[in-house]
């Protein structure tokens, strides 16, 4: 057994299958789903932030509307997830409430989590409504995706959703209790796997294509998610979910696989930073505000001597000392128009020069990284 505890991990990531959270009747499982809803009101009581991806809207919306999803046309599976996503988040919504926890609904694209200045708006939201101790549900937006652009199934939405928020860890809830040698429905003599250090890509190509009847991902999507949530920092769980409560059940030593993360989401956030090569720009700092970051501080507007380059928000920019020193890198939050109009003022007065309510800070302190002045590296 790996050593998995929940308690190891503040900000959780729980992805929900639709052949879990769908009954035979093609609508929400509420039973299921009421257990599932204690397990996470134990965990937000506990003080742990949680964030539901959960899959389901279309299964729904196909009973709701009479549409058979393996003969649909793309407009009619977009149809059935507009229809469904409102009776999936209702049913959410009304789990939760039972437990005066308020949830919201979040529907993202790839767009959101690839392109970066959509990649820092999605994860202001889902930063405050976390703030606010709200648990977000989040789908993909099926309604507008297309057959090229859609992840294509939600494993890997929620390992996105990981990176993009930084999560500790991803759990997957899938009809298998983990990861194995082989397909164990197919193959009885197929191996559970407790603990993966590293993913290979003799393990992608162990896990095959299997699938399950309603869903659209496999063991396959799976270890893809892993890939790209450990890279990020962020520990990956394969367990079951086809069981009540299955996250007191996992807590309790329920069979999974665990994907360990070599390092932390902020570590892996700063060290993808340090390495970025295409630099948009330069902003230029006074002591005070140089002295600040150093202290794991953002980088408020009053502190800006400077600004050079030609860069957008969410573009990459170096900081420089006022001894004209690189003292670190960051993502900006504001454009070299907008920041240029907003160095050496305060916060308070933002609205008045863009004529907008924008960000608090120029660069935020979880999207920067603070060189170590004698050799260049990244501070720990």
């Amino acid at each position: 057994m790996s050593e998995f505890a929940v308690d190891k991990f503040r900000r959780v990531v729980v992805k929900v299958g639709s052949s879990l959270l769908i009954g035979a009747d093609g609508r929400v499982d509420r039973q299921w789903l009421a257990g599932l809803a204690e397990d996470i009101a134990d965990l937000h009581n506990r003080d742990h932030e949680v964030l539901v991806v959960s899959s389901g809207a279309i299964a729904i919306g196909s009973t709701v509307l009479g549409i058979n999803m393996r003969r649909a046309r793309l407009e009619d599976l977009q149809a059935a997830a507009a229809a469904g996503q409102v009776q999936l988040a209702h049913a959410y919504q009304e789990a939760l409430a039972h437990y005066d926890i308020t949830t919201a609904q979040v529907l993202l694209t790839p767009e959101d989590t690839e392109n970066r200045r959509r990649f820092l708006n999605a994860r202001g939201t889902l930063g405050r409504l976390i703030e606010r101790r709200v648990v977000p549900v989040i789908n993909e937006n099926d309604t507008v995706a297309t057959e090229e652009i859609r992840y294509g199934d939600n494993d890997r939405l929620a390992a996105r959703v990981a990176q993009l928020v930084m999560a500790d860890a991803l759990i997957l809830l899938s009809d298998v209790d983990g990861f194995y040698t082989a397909d164990p429905v197919a193959d009885p003599e197929a191996e559970h796997i407790p603990l993966v250090a590293t993913i290979t890509d003799e393990m992608q190509r162990m896990a095959g294509e299997t699938r399950s009847d309603i869903g659209s991902g496999g063991m396959a999507t799976k270890v893809q998610a892993a890939r790209i949530a450990t890279h990020a920092g962020c520990a990956t769980i394969i367990t079951s979910g086809a069981v009540q409560r299955p996250l007191s059940k996992l807590a309790a030593g329920a069979r999974h696989t665990l994907f360990r993360a070599p390092g932390t989401p902020a570590a892996a956030r700063k060290q993808w930073l340090a390495g970025v090569l295409e630099v948009r720009g330069e902003i230029r700092l006074d002591d005070g505000a140089s002295q600040a970051l150093r202290n794991g501080k953002s980088l408020l507007p009053v502190g800006v001597v400077e600004v050079l380059g030609n860069f957008r928000r969410g573009d990459v920019v170096t900081l420089v000392d006022s001894h004209g020193r690189e003292l670190g890198r960051g993502l900006a939050e504001y454009s070299f128009n907008e920041a240029t109009q907003l160095a050496g003022r305060q916060s308070e007065s933002i609205e008045a020069v863009l004529g907008y309510r924008g960000r608090a800070v120029m660069v935020h302190r979880d999207e920067l990284v603070i060189f170590d002045r004698d050799d260049g590296n990244r501070d720990a």
